[in-house]
C-alpha cells in the first residue's frame, strides 16, 4: 500500500512540473511575420498558376445511399476551361490527381488554389464549400481525379482536355 502512495505523489509532481510553464506564454500576443506571402503566390522558380479564360463547369461531390461518387463522374471541356468541384453530401471530400503524367504535374499542381497537398484540394468538410481548379496550359488528354477519403469506396472521376 505504501509503494502505490509513493507512486501516487511522484506522479503528481512529473505532471505538475510538466504542466506549469505553459501559464507564462498565454498572455504573449501572437505575431505573424510581415514578410509572409499570399497563399496563392508561387515561390520563386516555380510554375505559376494559369487562368482560367474558358467555361467553369461543375462537378457535383457526393455520399449517399446510392455510394460516393463525382457528377458527373467523367467530364470533357476544353483547354483553359476550369472546374469548380462542390461538396454535396457525404464528406469529407477533396480532389485529387495523384496519376497525372510527370510533363504535366506541376502546371496541374500550380493551378489548384488551397492545396492540402501535391496535386489535392483542401479538405472540404461542410456542404456548399467548393474548390475551383484552372486547367489553363494544361494539354490535350485525359486526366484520372478521385476523392481520397472515399478512393477505396470507387469515388473515382476522369476530365479530358481537349
Amino acid at each position: 500500500m505504501r509503494f502505490y502512495g509513493l507512486t501516487l505523489v511522484a506522479s503528481a509532481i512529473v505532471l505538475g512540473a510538466c504542466g506549469g510553464g505553459a501559464a507564462d506564454t498565454a498572455d504573449t500576443p501572437a505575431t505573424t511575420p510581415a514578410t509572409e506571402a499570399p497563399a496563392a503566390a508561387a515561390p520563386a522558380g516555380d510554375v505559376a498558376a494559369a487562368p482560367i479564360t474558358g467555361t467553369i463547369h461543375e462537378v457535383k461531390m457526393l455520399g449517399d445511399a446510392q455510394g460516393y461518387r463525382f457528377e458527373p463522374a467523367d467530364i470533357t471541356i476544353k483547354q483553359g476551361d476550369g472546374i469548380k468541384f462542390v461538396f454535396v453530401s457525404g464528406g469529407p471530400h477533396n480532389v485529387a490527381f495523384p496519376k497525372t503524367p510527370e510533363p504535366v504535374r506541376a502546371q496541374l499542381n500550380a493551378n489548384i488554389p488551397d492545396k492540402m497537398g501535391e496535386l489535392s484540394s483542401k479538405m472540404m468538410l461542410n456542404p456548399g464549400e467548393e474548390a475551383t481548379i484552372s486547367f489553363g496550359n494544361i494539354p490535350p488528354g485525359t486526366y484520372e481525379f478521385d476523392c481520397t477519403p472515399h478512393l477505396a469506396m470507387g469515388m473515382i472521376g476522369t476530365v479530358t482536355v481537349q
